[in-house]
């Protein structure tokens, strides 16, 4: 079939879709084999249809075409197997085994018979194998996972899992400029032409006399034509999907570009037809429509509100023709910096219970509104650090209020949802869980008085804004019970508007000129907008995620973003094209699994900042790269609430334990402090604030982040890399606490940690063996669990078990943990029969799902089970033994392998298959990391060198050589770390810790043991958000370095976790190997060369390992910069 009749079939998709034809749709996917809908799929999965399931595989490929569609078809009908085993109906199970399953057994006859050796079971978990088998549901679900790498590892669905990118009605697109050249053509051309049918070619009828052609308004570019014709636009004559119908139903570019695009889900939408392109009698077009309308005062015009909005249109309307491309202007860029943004904490408040909602006063900009779980409504003023007022949750009319509330409310604690200002600030609003709003009037001084209670909703109120239809102050609120309600401030119900098929989540209300209008969001994902008419929704629209999202405009209001996450929990920060309302930029660096609904804010029209995985990501308006980020110095829950102030000069964001911090800028800073706590009521006037006039002042103190990370693929990197030395780095690297900034004569001092009461510290039962070093060590990726490889081949794993003293069950310094061992007594040794321990090299890594461990020490690699400690399989017998393990981060079954001989190995588990061999180093491979960013594998030997490669052809883009001090010989172990940014990359040697721009493999900082830490390192690693360091040193001493900067913040002595007998022995303890704990970044484990493990923690109080030191005129608290920061050598005087 040629491209054009593929991309034709892809068109025909399209419109079946658009047109609800589902059983088609999927028909014509399996039978043109050009697009695998793993949705489809994945539904037709999850409810057990399984001949559907392979109905529509059959499509795409059969059970012997490769290796791969074997897997896939064993795995479903041993699926469909256990379930009828599960389900005791042994009669199905048999049928399956022997119709389904038997064409497998001359595959691997071995693993037939262990199947139907299940059949003699009560119960088939009694076979170790499935003794974790869960429910139905989640068996369907795990074996979804498997699936779907799978199928995106077979070669014969390539290119057939991603439907192409197509403007909506595409197909329809293309009918109508067909039709409009047909038009041009015609000897009578008339105006409205009445088009009846698609089967012949258009051609207007004669006139019976002269007709002026009259010139018609489109919602959307027409085709190029004569003067003199009218146009049809292009979803001309036949009924269009929703969004087509009604591009003329919304006044103002925004929504009417969004009706252009929306689906066809409203029955109201699908019976409208524009006035351009079906002209009909005025008493006849209002008869067709569901809900009256007020007559078109133009043709394709629709006046809803007054004759503002006619004037609106007449510069909306578009002129161009099809084949005349407008490029939007460039926006005009202001001066800017990273230190505009609020990233140092000012302040830390304790609010009483947990902070679901925030907002800052309109004009008085360190005045701070909070609601929380209690249901209290609480006032702050952040410069004199004081709760003006706290309005515990009442009802003011309870015996007024409806009955569900009351039998709601009696049951059923009363959180507030969300808290806003009025854009005067004259008023306060505030959503509850249960049914109600309260609005209070704010007159100045320390009180809110109490305005007007509404019983707004059947269930939850889930959002509250204020906006000003007919230039009135009025609230509009959503909810539960799916409805959107506009309120005025008496609490008489103005507006109430339904449409949304599930509960309505938020509301955006807007304007564009004097045309006001909302749009909303419910669970399901659907967005739909509304005018303040009573006429029903305008847009009906799929939001990223299909869940929970908010939307939100610019400052300015001309750019509209939204935020939501999705129930399996990935998060999406997207612009929208509000002429097209197609997704115009979506932002990256978000996690994939979150539990609960990320939050977003905007300020001063150039940024955007989320709260999730504990920290706050910003990020610049213009570009997709996440920018910054920052913890806060941590204590701030998975998905953090936040807010900035109008000015973005301060940023609220709330805590895990029940309070909120206040971020801010050097602006913000100087406000918090110069300011000597004016009043609210004196602050109330005169209008302009003082506030205003400190962020018109030149004057900016020198404060920036804490614990921030720069991400390097940010195109706002003020300068380039300089001598080895990034001066954007450096601009950002100069972190004044809140406490300098009030007290500059407070020095700095390294933190020093010496003794075990200075620390947190745990050691982990049945560690030690003195006849057996720890050579690797890793956390599981829950974070419940250590794993230790001892050289001796014997791996250890200890758990934290869930108890009152660890209620997360999480790893912590302050419980001891169990030595884990399955039932059997098992251990997980590896094989080393023949092997020398002395001068073996022991590697492991851990699958993504902590259900498997790899490694190997001198002989065979080994996988083990996690649960039973079996070995599933070996492979790679030596020689030559592998040295370092690394799982490719998109598919578990792909591996590289350094090897003793130089050469990396790229092996495919699956087919047990060696892919490619990469050869380039001269000496063992010591460390391997890979970039899914760059698409890159970064390797690093024992020869002091570090190479490149392509994940996608295995070829060798680059090597460069680790320039090595002068009197150091480039031997020694070389490992490598990417940052969470998966950009940077760190390299660890003995004589160095450097920071590589693995873009380039430009070296922008390097830092060489010196002065307390003196001694070769014997390893380093990033924390788990990549802000610290953690490195070892063979004396004994760890150091925590500052991420970004390689500046020492703290150092841990060995006096701290070594006893003082062995401190005073003839023989060395020292650590050979640090892992850092994949969620808590303040935790670490060392393992030692005495065959111990101990995990430290900082003290509760202190909750981190000390603080960043300042640069002052390079000099640091009286010792020279060197001695603890960047070396700023040159590769050549190093090697001198």
């Amino acid at each position: 079939m040629s491209s054009l009749s593929r991309e034709l079939v892809f068109l025909i998709l399209q419109f079946l879709e658009e047109e609800k034809f589902k059983e088609s749709v999927h028909k014509l996917e399996k039978e043109s084999g050009f697009y695998f809908n793993m949705k489809y799929f994945e539904e037709k999965v999850q409810a057990g249809e399984w001949e559907e399931v392979e109905k529509y595989l059959s499509g795409f490929t059969k059970v012997d075409d490769n290796r791969y569609s074997m897997k896939i078809f064993f795995e479903i009908r041993k699926q469909k197997y256990l379930e009828a085993l599960d389900g005791q109906d042994k009669a199905k199970a048999v049928e399956i085994l022997v119709n389904d399953l038997k064409v497998f057994s001359t595959f691997n006859e071995d693993l037939y018979k262990e199947i139907t050796q299940l059949l003699t079971l009560s119960n088939f978990r009694e076979n170790e194998q499935l003794s974790k088998y869960g429910d139905t549901k989640q068996a369907r679900n795990i074996m979804l996972i498997e699936l779907k790498k799978l199928i995106e590892a077979n070669p014969l669905f390539r290119d057939k899992l991603a439907f192409p990118t197509l403007k909506s009605s595409r197909l329809r697109t293309l009918i109508n400029q067909s039709l409009n050249w047909q038009h041009q053509l015609c000897k009578n051309p008339r105006p409205n032409p009445d088009i009846k049918t698609l089967f012949t070619d258009h051609s207007c009828s004669p006139p019976n006399g002269p007709l002026a052609p009259a010139a018609v308004n489109l919602p959307v570019p027409a085709v190029g034509k004569p003067a003199a014709y009218p146009a049809l636009g292009p979803h001309g004559p036949f009924p269009p999907t929703a969004a087509a119908a009604n591009a003329n139903a919304l006044p103002g570019s925004a929504l009417a570009g969004w009706m252009a695009n929306a689906s066809a889900s409203s029955s109201v939408q699908a019976a409208v037809v524009t006035a351009s392109s079906m002209p009909i009698p005025q008493p006849q077009a209002v008869s067709i429509m569901k809900r009256p309308r007020t007559p078109p005062t133009a043709s394709g015009m629709v006046d809803y509100q007054s004759p503002d909005h006619e004037q609106l249109m007449k510069r909306l309307r578009p002129a161009q023709s099809v084949e005349e491309v407008t490029y939007p202007l460039s926006r005009p860029q202001a001066s800017w910096s990273l230190d505009d943004l609020p990233k140092t904490v000012a302040l830390t408040m304790h609010q009483g219970s947990t902070v679901t909602s925030m907002d800052f006063h309109p004009t008085h900009l360190t005045v701070l509104l909070v609601g929380s779980t209690s249901g209290e409504i609480a006032l702050w003023e952040l410069v004199s650090r004081e709760k003006l007022v706290s309005k515990p949750f009442k009802v003011w009319e309870g015996a007024s209020r409806s009955l569900p509330f009351q039998a709601a409310a009696s049951k059923d604690s009363v959180s507030v949802n969300k808290v806003a200002w009025s854009p005067d600030g004259n008023f306060v609003g505030a959503a509850f869980r249960q049914h109600l709003i309260h609005l209070y009037a704010s007159h100045g001084g320390n009180d809110l008085h109490d305005h007007v209670e509404i019983d707004a909703h059947v269930g939850a109120v889930n959002d509250l804004a204020f906006a000003y239809p007919n230039k009135q102050l009025c609230v509009v609120t959503c909810g539960d019970d799916k409805l959107i309600k506009v309120w005025d401030l008496s609490g008489r119900k103005l507006f109430h508007f339904e449409g949304h098929e599930a509960p309505v989540y938020s509301v955006c209300p807007h304007h564009k000129e004097n045309i006001q209008f909302i749009f909303s969001t419910a669970i399901d994902g659907k967005i739909k907008a509304w005018l303040y008419d009573n006429m029903g929704s305008r847009v009906d629209y799929d939001a990223p995620g299909h869940w929970c999202t908010t939307m939100l405009y610019s400052a300015d209001g001309t750019r509209l973003f939204s935020c939501g996450t999705s129930k399996e929990g990935e998060t999406f920060l997207v612009e929208w094209n509000e002429s097209e309302g197609a997704i115009k930029r979506n932002y990256t660096g978000l996690k994939k699994k979150s539990v609960g609904v990320a939050q977003f804010d905007t300020t001063r029209n150039h940024f955007l900042a989320v709260g999730e995985d504990g920290q706050i990501k910003f990020w610049d308006m213009e570009n997709d790269n996440i920018l910054t980020s920052t913890d806060a110095e941590g204590g701030l829950p998975g998905l953090p609430r936040l807010k900035f102030n109008k000015e973005g000069t301060l940023l609220a964001v709330n805590t895990a334990d029940n309070g909120f911090k206040i971020l801010a800028n050097s602006v913000g800073l100087r406000y918090l402090k110069v300011n000597e706590a004016p009043s609210f009521e004196a602050l109330r006037t005169p209008v302009e604030s003082a506030a205003v006039k400190v962020s018109g002042s030149s004057a900016v103190t020198n404060a920036s982040a804490v614990n921030c990370k720069v991400e390097r693929s940010s195109p706002v990197r003020p300068s380039p890399i300089l001598n080895g030395v990034d001066p954007m780095v450096r601009s950002i690297e100069k972190p004044r606490m809140v406490e300098e900034v009030v007290d500059k004569a407070k020095p700095w001092q390294l933190a020093e940690i010496l003794d075990p009461a200075h620390c947190r510290l745990v050691t982990m039962p049945d560690s030690t063996d003195t006849s057996s070093k720890v050579v690797r060590l890793l956390y599981t990726n829950s974070g419940i669990g250590l794993l230790a490889l001892g050289a001796n081949g014997v791996q250890k794993l200890w758990k934290w078990a869930r108890n009152e003293q660890n209620p997360a069950g999480k790893a912590t310094a302050s419980v001891v943990p169990q030595h884990w061992q399955p039932s059997s007594g098992l251990l997980m040794t590896n094989d080393v029969s023949g092997v020398n321990i002395e001068e073996a090299v022991p590697c492991i890594a851990l699958s993504k799902n902590d259900s498997y461990v790899m490694s190997a020490c001198g002989g065979k690699i080994s996988l083990f089970n996690m649960m039973t400690f079996k070995v599933m399989t070996t492979f790679m017998s030596p020689p030559p033994a592998s040295t370092f393990l690394a799982f490719h981060p998109q598919d578990n079954n792909i591996i590289a392998i350094g090897m003793e001989d130089s050469t990396i190995h790229i092996y495919n588990v699956r087919v047990d298959e060696v892919k490619s061999k990469l050869k380039g180093h001269q000496k063992r491979i010591t460390g391997l990391a890979f970039s899914t960013n760059l698409n890159i594998l970064v390797s690093s030997g024992a020869d002091a060198q570090l190479f490149l490669w392509s994940i996608d052809s295995w070829e060798k883009r680059m090597s460069i050589p680790i320039p090595i001090p002068s009197g150091k010989a480039p031997t020694g172990d070389t490992r490598v770390q990417f940052h969470a940014d998966q950009l940077r990359l760190l390299v660890v040697h003995e004589t160095q810790l450097a920071i590589y721009d693995a873009s380039k493999m430009n070296r922008i900082r390097q830092w060489i043991p010196q002065d307390a830490l003196s001694a070769p390192i014997s390893y380093a690693g990033y924390s788990c958000n990549s802000q610290l360091i953690y490195a070892s040193f063979c004396d004994g001493n760890v150091g925590v370095f500052d991420a970004d900067t390689l500046r020492l913040r703290c150092r841990i002595g060995p006096s701290t976790y070594l006893p003082q007998p062995i401190l005073t022995g003839s023989q060395a303890v020292y650590p050979l190997v640090i892992a850092t704990h994949p969620h808590e970044p303040n935790q670490l484990a060392i393992g030692l060369t005495d065959g111990s493990v101990k995990v430290l923690e900082p003290t509760e109080s202190d909750g981190k390992w000390g603080a960043t030191p300042p640069l002052d005129n390079g000099l640091l608290s009286g010792r020279t910069a060197s001695s603890s920061t960047t070396s700023n050598l040159t590769p050549e005087q190093m090697q001198r």
